[in-house]
């Protein structure tokens, strides 16, 4: 028996759990109908596999018809999602892990033109700011139908083989129900706490009526809303004595904070360039005082982290969930002591700003997640070892490596840089983005265990390359930025990269004229208004970054907003002339009818990249599927079959930016499902 606190079992009433990680509850957008089919079912099933004690399904599935989903969870008010809940649920058991699912109903945090089109309900008629909705103030029939259709769901998930159930309060409608923000109700569920309180424990009531004592029931919750006037941390503490006293719940599942705007839910579920487990130790407090089963999640991405938390005795169970997304096999990796294995969660929240956006969960840096029916998590050995010549080291060209030398091939990589990274390298010079670097180290690491061969500061020509001898030849230089938008004066302004990377020195008064939306635009931003200079940022679009996304929007703005960044949107910047020692910019509009001009002594562009591709063509004739791609096969996880030239000697590809400017997940997806084959 290991000695490893992360590694000993721990008995939740009557289920054995095998150790101490969870996947809490989250839901990653990936059923059909409303149903966790095939690909929910594999996603869920590889973190079983990978040793994980038990993991929750949904984050949140809906238990009414009035609660639609803002994005696509699964529906608990169906009939037909016992046999698939079923099906998931005896292939997790026979892995060894434990399942629970999470059931809510959203309350106000939904949206009335979603599913059904019925109105939104709440103990209020207060919006929520991120969905929008103006809520019906709830009646006494719809308590009493919604505290069924709880019960009605919660016995659903029992018959479909569900350990348990999870009550998602927080931001929700037992929430709403619980904070004196949000119930404006009078009588017997408004007012007082035991009245907020009393929609809570019917919905528990009616739900242990059905399931009975052999069914391990929890609720997440918050103990502290942060919020002036609501939950503060001493009813919060309160309310976890009453939970605990009730005698109908079997954990506690503690958050702090509140989810009704993006800085509040960034604040809950904080993202890369902030705090590592920020409500760890108030979890702990709640332990302390409840000594009741407790159980938390919240940035605890590494394992180091995770083994405080239970050696501590803080809580009884740790969630390391957008951990798992990285890497489903953390625990089969502890276990066979190779934790400097795991691939390293760095906080991107691509996966989470994904969903919010309306988009499937997929991790940054593991294109196999969410793809588990075609993509590997572990790769495959090739039949026959290759010869494969890889140029450029950023996120593509290292994920091209390591899966080349998984696959047994003999690797050569070519990089005109003195370091790995490419891209990353550039972006994690921001102070908030510098988790990114650990896509490379964690590469790097691999690469060198599997023996691939590295020439740095090496600018490879097409002789170097074909002096290698190789069967492939991949492709994955990036892009240079591309500053030649404008109609005239596209030799005075410079790229967000130049700022980025301290090439060119801030200017004092600034535009940065930014349609691609993406990290580099704020990125340059904040460098300049750092140091010292007045920044507007302008855009065509009618929202500014909208590539960057919600929750990683929200630290950007907190610190633009202190440095007086300007945002303007629904304006292009069409040309730039000079004028003495300044620059005249010449703005107009999409929409027609404007035509404006702007002095400035610094013009930056961000207008992505341009693919860096000479030597993918200088290679091509000479290649024997002259860089065809048959995507049938890339998409069916084929190997490529291409054969356009009889005197080619190797196989030529491209991907990442070199072949269109995207982002990182894409350049390393291109690499894993181009490579797996080969």
């Amino acid at each position: 028996m290991s000695n490893d606190p992360l590694l000993q079992p721990y008995q939740l009433k009557h289920l054995t759990l095998r150790n101490r990680i969870i996947v809490t509850a989250h839901e990653p957008a990936y059923p059909e109908d409303g149903l966790p089919k095939e690909r929910y079912r594999a996603y869920t099933v590889e973190r079983a596999k990978g040793g994980v004690a038990m993991t929750m399904t949904a984050g949140s599935a809906a238990v009414s018809k009035d609660s639609p989903p803002v994005f696509n969870n699964l529906l608990a008010y169906k009939d037909e999602i016992v046999p698939w809940i079923r099906e998931m649920t005896d292939a997790v058991h026979e892995e060894g892990a434990a399942i629970m699912i999470q059931l809510t109903h959203l309350g106000r945090r939904t949206r009335w033109d979603k599913g059904e089109w019925l109105p939104v309900v709440a103990p209020s008629h207060h919006r929520e700011a991120s969905h929008r909705a103006f809520p019906k103030k709830i009646e006494d029939w719809d308590i009493e139908r919604i505290i069924k259709d709880f019960a009605d769901a919660a016995e659903r998930m029992k018959a479909g083989g569900m350990d348990g159930v999870e009550l998602e309060a927080y931001g929700h409608l037992i929430d709403q129900f619980a904070s004196p923000l949000t119930n404006e109700l009078d009588g017997p569920y408004g007012g007082s706490l035991d009245n907020r309180m009393r929609f809570c424990f019917d919905v528990l009531k009616a739900i242990r009526a059905r399931v009975g004592d052999d069914f391990i029931l929890g609720v997440r919750y918050t103990a502290d809303e942060c919020l002036p006037g609501g939950t503060g941390k001493e009813e919060g503490l309160e309310i976890s004595k009453r939970l605990k006293q009730s005698g109908l719940i079997d954990y506690l599942n503690v958050i702090r904070g509140h989810i009704d705007t993006d800085a509040g839910l960034t604040d809950v579920i904080p993202i890369q360039g902030m705090a590592n487990s920020p409500h760890l130790d108030f979890a702990g407090e709640i332990r302390a005082a409840t000594n009741f089963p407790t159980f938390h999640a919240a940035k605890i991405p590494d394992v180091a982290t995770a083994r405080h938390a239970i050696a501590s005795g803080k809580v009884d169970m740790v969630g390391m969930t957008r951990a798992h997304m990285t890497d489903p096999h953390i625990v089969r990796k502890i276990i066979e002591k190779r934790e400097e294995d795991i691939r390293p969660c760095v906080g991107a929240n691509y996966c989470l700003d994904r969903i919010y956006q309306g988009g499937a969960a997929y991790c940054i840096h593991n294109a196999a997640t969410g793809r588990e029916l075609t993509m590997p998590h572990s790769i495959a050995k090739a039949d026959r070892r290759k010869k494969v010549v890889i140029i450029g080291a950023g996120p593509a060209g290292l994920e091209a490596a390591r899966v080349a030398g998984e696959r047994g091939h003999e690797v050569v990589v070519f990089e005109a840089a003195n370091d790995p990274g490419g891209q990353i390298r550039l972006t994690a010079q921001s102070e908030r983005r510098r988790e990114m670097i650990s896509i490379i180290d964690w590469r790097m690491s691999q690469c060198e265990k599997l023996g691939v061969t590295f020439h740095f500061n090496s600018w490879a020509e097409a002789d170097t390359v074909q002096a290698e001898n190789p069967d492939v030849v991949i492709i994955a230089t990036g892009g240079l930025p591309h500053t030649e938008v404008l109609s005239k004066g596209n030799e005075l302004v410079v790229s967000a990269w130049d700022i980025i990377s301290g090439d060119v020195k801030p200017g004092t008064n600034v535009l940065i004229f930014d349609d691609a939306g993406d990290h580099a635009g704020l990125q340059a931003a904040e460098f300049i208004a750092k140091a010292g200079g007045k920044v507007e940022i302008m855009t065509p679009d009618r929202s500014f970054a909208p590539e960057v996304m919600a929750m990683n929007l929200v630290p950007y703005m907190r610190s633009l907003q202190k440095l007086d960044v300007t945002f303007t949107v629904t304006y292009r910047l069409e040309a730039v002339e000079k004028s003495g020692n300044e620059l005249v910019a010449h703005v107009g509009s999409d929409y027609g009818g404007i035509a404006k001009q702007r002095t400035f002594d610094q013009i930056v562009i961000n207008h992505g990249t341009i693919p860096l591709d000479d030597l993918y063509f200088e290679l091509k004739p000479a290649s024997s599927n002259l860089g065809e791609v048959l995507h049938d096969q890339l998409i069916a996880g084929r190997t490529q079959t291409a054969w356009r030239n009889a005197d080619g000697k190797f196989q030529l590809f491209r991907i990442g930016d070199a072949v269109a400017a995207r982002n990182t997940h894409a350049a390393i997806y291109d690499a894993l499902r181009l490579v797996k084959d080969i």
